[in-house]
């Protein structure tokens, strides 16, 4: 049975919303909805200038959700973040006021900025969903992304993301920079101006907690998952890693793995979105022994090793 037509039409014009001003990066388009629909958070690392924050600003235009943008920096509270309790002396009590986590798409622009502290506000809004100040906890929109950007270049006055808060992000990935031809393309259709200020709403953030909905009807069977699990265990066993990939990672993959499928109009998983998804979902969530990174080992050629080793389930699909 194919994929709700209904949903896939909702996803195919808000991708080719996204297409239409975030040139030659159709794949990474593709990633970023993936984590949108499968309910999780984006953390992309790429040097300046990439479109990183144009993509999610996009994104958020495309499914007129709620969108806030924090610039991460020292100074940065966590009660900046989440909002604060205010006393108002007329009515004699203190009055929730929140902060711009209450949206549908929240852009932690380089979040390696901000300080342990205030990163660590995030941890609650990335699993639970909601945010505690002064004892009361608040639920946040649905649905919720968090979208962070990252330079890998600079890291002078940043602060490394513990693992704790990179296994909370369910993907992990870069911009590149456009070939010859896109950025061509890129100076025309930015000469009257940033094409994202000219994007249209396709759907809104009901609609895409419906098809969220379905997708976790989407079809795996009992040999991928079992495949999906070796894959994870693999990366606890390697000898080249010192932590490998947690059980929350496990319910990301499926998760991602479903999305990835039913953005691609199907309601079930095959082996190869398994394999082209494992490096985003499992490469940040795997923390290599010293002397393996002295032998020019990154958690990119290990997942190839294990992707290499396990076998692929002969009878995969519906």
């Amino acid at each position: 049975m194919p994929a709700n037509q209904q949903s896939i039409a909702i996803l195919t014009a808000v991708k080719d919303n996204l297409e239409s001003c975030i040139l030659g990066k159709s794949f990474e388009i593709d990633l970023l909805l993936t984590a949108l629909l499968a309910g999780g958070h984006v953390l992309i690392e790429d040097v300046p200038g990439t479109g990183k924050t144009q993509l999610i600003k996009a994104l958020a235009k495309s499914i007129d959700g709620e969108y806030r943008r924090i610039q991460c920096n020292p100074d940065l509270l966590p009660s900046d973040i989440t909002g604060v309790s205010v006393f108002h002396p007329h009515e004699e009590r203190f009055v929730f006021r929140p902060g711009p986590v209450m949206s549908n798409i929240l852009l932690a622009d380089e979040i390696n900025r901000a300080t342990t502290k205030t990163q660590s506000a995030l941890l609650e809004v990335m699993e639970e969903r909601s945010v505690t100040v002064d004892g009361a906890t608040y639920a946040l929109p649905h649905p919720f992304m968090l979208c962070a950007t990252q330079n890998p270049i600079d890291f002078e006055g940043t602060y490394m993301l513990p693992e704790a808060q990179l296994d909370r992000f369910m993907l992990k990935l870069g911009m590149g920079y456009p070939d010859a031809l896109t950025e061509k393309n890129m100076l025309h259709s930015h000469s009257l101006g940033q094409p994202v200020d000219q994007l249209k709403p396709v759907t809104n953030a009901e609609q895409i907690a419906a098809v969220q909905r379905e997708i976790r009807e989407v079809h795996i069977s009992e040999s991928l998952t079992d495949y999906l699990l070796e894959i994870v265990r693999r990366t606890r066993n390697h000898e080249a890693v010192l932590l490998g990939a947690s059980p929350r990672a496990s319910l990301a993959f499926l998760a991602a793995a479903k999305a990835f499928a039913f953005l691609h109009e199907r309601d079930y998983v095959l082996p190869d979105d398994l394999k082209i998804l494992a490096p985003y979902v499992l490469g940040h969530r795997m923390l290599l022994r010293p002397e393996s990174r002295l032998d020019s080992l990154n958690s990119q050629r290990v997942l190839e090793q294990i992707l290499r080793q396990v076998q692929v389930p002969i009878s995969a699909g519906r």
